[in-house]
């Protein structure tokens, strides 16, 4: 399905009512397809002059019309249409070509939990494809601000990948951010003088840091390149941008790897303070049980009724028995108490 195409010149769109015909179609015809190679070659001769197609959840047959049209490698279709790709980046031996892979993170406040989808970027020297999988991940907002900014777009087709890139990364941070912050709330909640069992809790949470993990670690020696400037293909006035790109990247990986370190420590601490809690509650039923034991005993004695009990016929007997079993308590949860059973 096509969701958005345009074609720029000097960071205005051009060949308009073309894009509008495609778009109308909806989906790669044959007669699209002409249309969209027509807009291609045309844009073949200026840096600045590139196509920028949106496809979501396209077929395998409109990938490889268009990778005729652009030149795409087939393993690179392939991995575009993977929805378990792992988020990676490649180039082609000359470096004109890329395929950037990303995981897409969606980070739902109520229920605290990460939705994902994946975005996979076609570029070549004239041409931006994006191909989305999956609900998550609309770049119509990210379209518009970046065609907005025609001094930027003006740059070419890497001007687009820097446009998306940062959104998505920017998505990676607000995520771990958030995280951050529910580790905080269960952080004060485990060690709250009243003892439960957050487990669970813990658990998920560390399965949606566990999510965005595998989102952002794959991309670390990327956002490494990006940073010191190692990365060839990108021109020297989109440095900066990019370098940006690559330092917010490294945050978020770096605070992922930070909450879940923490995470872990939280997990046992809780453990922990729950071992202890059934300890001092094994420790003051035992107290408890020793305690109602020598009364027991006592009273045991009592009941068996024999019939050669001297102290059964004497007045103080009752009251003799009685003082025994409170002077033993007494003594007994003194001690408890001392030893700090109770």
């Amino acid at each position: 399905m096509i969701v958005g195409i345009g074609r720029y010149c000097g960071g205005v769109e051009v060949d308009a009512a073309q894009s509008a015909l495609i778009r109308a179609s909806g989906t790669l015809t044959a007669d699209a397809v002409s249309l969209v190679s027509a807009m291609h070659a045309r844009a073949s001769h200026d840096p600045s002059d590139f196509l920028w197609m949106a496809l979501a959840s396209p077929t395998a047959k409109e990938l490889a019309a268009l990778a005729a049209v652009f030149e795409i490698p087939a393993l690179w279709i392939a991995d575009s249409l993977n929805p378990r790709q792992r988020a990676k980046a490649e180039f082609s031996p000359d470096g004109r070509s890329a395929l950037i892979v990303f995981k897409i993170v969606s980070y739902d406040e109520p229920t605290s939990s990460i939705e994902t989808g994946q975005i996979a970027l076609l570029v070549g020297p004239a041409h931006v494809i994006t191909v989305r999988l999956g609900p998550v991940g609309a770049l119509s907002r990210v379209r518009s601000a970046v065609t907005a900014d025609t001094e930027l777009l003006a740059r070419g087709p890497l001007a687009a990948v820097h446009g998306i890139a940062d959104a998505i990364v920017d998505d990676y941070l607000m995520a771990s951010d958030e995280i951050s912050t529910d580790i905080d709330d269960i952080e004060g909640h485990v060690f709250s003088p009243l003892v439960t069992d957050d487990s669970e809790s813990i658990y998920q949470l560390k399965r949606e840091n566990l999510e965005l993990r595998r989102a952002v670690a794959p991309l670390v020696t990327l956002a490494h390149g990006l940073v010191d400037g190692s990365l060839r293909g990108i021109p020297a006035d989109l440095h900066p941008y990019f370098r940006d790109v690559g330092d917010h990247l490294l945050r978020a990986h770096d605070t992922i790897e930070t909450s879940d370190t923490l995470l872990m420590a939280i997990l046992a601490v809780s453990n922990s303070r729950q071992g202890l809690q059934q300890n001092t509650d094994m420790r003051k039923i035992a107290a408890y049980a020793a305690m109602l034991g020598v009364p027991t005993a006592i009273a045991g004695i009592y009941g068996m009724n024999f019939e050669h009990m001297p102290e059964l016929k004497q007045v103080w007997g009752y009251p003799v028995v009685l003082g025994i079993m409170a002077v033993s308590l007494l003594l007994m949860f003194r001690a408890f108490k001392r030893s700090g059973w109770l």
